[in-house]
């Protein structure tokens, strides 16, 4: 896979979660860090995701905000 965005995480899938027309993905990227990402369950069947499998976190986003405590 070629793409252009450079925030990009490998991981492994530990959830995922059908809604309605959603599904919520949770991806292990080590370090105890858990992302989720919400996609169709449409796209979770065309790219075959499971539990234990493996799969790149990609970010692209206009805003990426930081806070602090």
């Amino acid at each position: 896979m070629r793409i252009s965005a450079r925030n990009q995480i490998k991981g492994k899938i530990v959830d995922v979660t059908k809604g309605a027309t959603t599904a919520h993905v949770r991806v292990d990227i080590g370090g105890g860090q858990i992302v989720t990402s919400a996609i169709t369950n449409e796209a979770v069947e065309e790219l075959g995701l499971k539990n234990g499998g493996a799969v790149i976190v990609v970010v692209k986003a206009s805003d990426v905000m930081i806070a602090v405590d």
